[in-house]
């Protein structure tokens, strides 16, 4: 079987292994529109008003497509990863000539399919209850954010398999993976604007991969009304091409790590 073959493959039995799961399968989708009528349509934005939540709606679809791209893969790939040592499903997985990268490959391939079903679903409500005023959805624009999105999941993919490399049991893979998560969701210019946090800490958002998802997928997206909050804040890579090009790179750094901390048993 060649490569090709392999991966496909683990990547249908993956995908299997999680349509099988209703709660999850549920949740996974149902998430983002919770998370949506919470904040868009009951919170809604307060342009010019101040503090959080105070530019137009548009500016926080990246912070929507953060969450499910950030989330999900930590903790599916995370606890897979722990549940297959703890199961010693990759000693047998040994016998046969899948890698532990073509294993890592076919199952981020799964997460970028369901959670670019879960972004088309973010895509769509935000376009349902907020209007298209700042939101650019053209064909080109959305086929650059789903390229974000996939090398989004790629990182977070290898990310959570470092934490499942590393972490004692699935319930060890999951508060990690929590502790990392909600940190980074609101420090990468996601939903927290640079100016509310202190000037010290402001090139410390710099250091974050969910940063340049969010300012690349913003770029692309949102469609400035004028009426925002003049940041007092100098950023660098303002270009998406720019933030693509560093996500690609950090992409390949975590990808690679993450195969490297699957444990070994051959």
């Amino acid at each position: 079987m060649t490569t090709t073959g392999r991966v496909r493959a683990e990547a249908s039995a993956a995908w299997r292994s999680f349509t099988r799961r209703r709660t999850a399968v549920f949740f996974t989708f149902f998430f983002p529109v919770i998370l949506i009528l919470i904040f868009a349509v009951l919170v809604q934005t307060n342009p010019g008003g101040g503090g959080l939540f105070a530019e137009p709606p548009g500016y926080y679809l990246p912070g929507y497509l953060a969450v499910v791209v950030l989330f999900t893969p930590l903790s599916r790939v995370g606890s897979e990863v722990a549940r297959h040592r703890e199961g010693n499903r990759f000693e047998k997985l040994a016998t046969t000539p899948l890698s532990r990268a073509e294993w890592l490959l076919a199952h981020t391939l799964v997460n970028v399919a369901i959670i670019g079903i879960a972004g088309l679903l973010i895509l769509g409500l935000m376009a349902l209850v907020t209007g298209t005023a700042t939101l650019s959805l053209g064909p080109t624009n959305l086929a650059l954010v789903a390229v974000f999105v996939a090398f989004a999941v790629a990182l977070f993919c290898g990310l959570g398999a470092v934490l499942g490399g590393l972490a004692d049991s699935q319930d060890g893979v999951i508060a990690a993976s929590n502790a990392i998560a909600l940190p980074l969701l609101f420090l990468s210019d996601t939903f927290v604007t640079p100016d509310l946090l202190p000037e010290w800490f402001q090139p410390a958002v710099n250091l974050s991969p969910l940063t340049y998802f969010a300012r690349g997928v913003r770029e692309l997206t949102y469609v400035p009304t004028g009426n925002e909050i003049v940041l007092p804040v100098v950023t660098f890579g303002e270009s998406w091409e720019f933030n693509l090009t560093a996500l690609a790179v950090l992409t390949l750094v975590f990808f690679a790590a993450g195969t490297y901390a699957i444990p070994r048993t051959d």
